[in-house]
């Protein structure tokens, strides 16, 4: 509700009340992990994309939460109450980015870069990440689920 850092996504939950979310965006494409070398052995850092934008996505709430409060109230285009609204109790966050092809090679699963990435966002609570991939294979489960319901 204020000039400055908007967020990809503002979004919120469906149900008997609405909560909000945010959502950052990247590409499929953007590196998770840093490859030039590890950082230690068998270690290995997150991209300064990946580290970025949990920091952009955590200010991004920390600002919401400061600007909007509890609630928002929603209007439509002409500035009138659609008596809809949204609240933000320790809103959800997360960040799509890359995908985990990135730790395919030519004979299996790189597991040291794999732990890496997995141990990182395993740990992070408020953004959750999810990679493209992820994303799909979600999406693809639901409205598989929802036809076989259909039917």
């Amino acid at each position: 509700d204020h000039p400055g850092k908007r967020a990809d996504a503002l979004m919120r939950t469906r149900g008997l009340i609405s909560s909000l979310c945010f959502v950052e965006i990247k590409t499929h494409k953007t590196s998770l992990l840093y490859d030039r070398k590890s950082y230690r052995s068998g270690s290995w850092r997150v991209s300064s994309e990946l580290s970025g934008s949990v920091a952009q996505i955590q200010k991004t709430v920390q600002q919401a939460l400061q600007n909007i409060q509890t609630s928002l109230i929603i209007f439509d285009e002409h500035g009138n109450p659609t008596g809809e609204s949204a609240y933000l109790y320790q809103p959800k966050s997360f960040v799509v980015i890359g995908s985990l092809d990135q730790f395919m090679t030519e004979l299996g699963v790189n597991e040291q870069k794999f732990s890496s990435f997995e141990i990182f966002r395993r740990n992070l609570t408020n953004p959750e990440i999810i990679t493209f991939d992820e994303l799909y294979e979600r999406a693809r489960y639901i409205v598989h689920l929802d036809r076989k319901s259909v039917v």
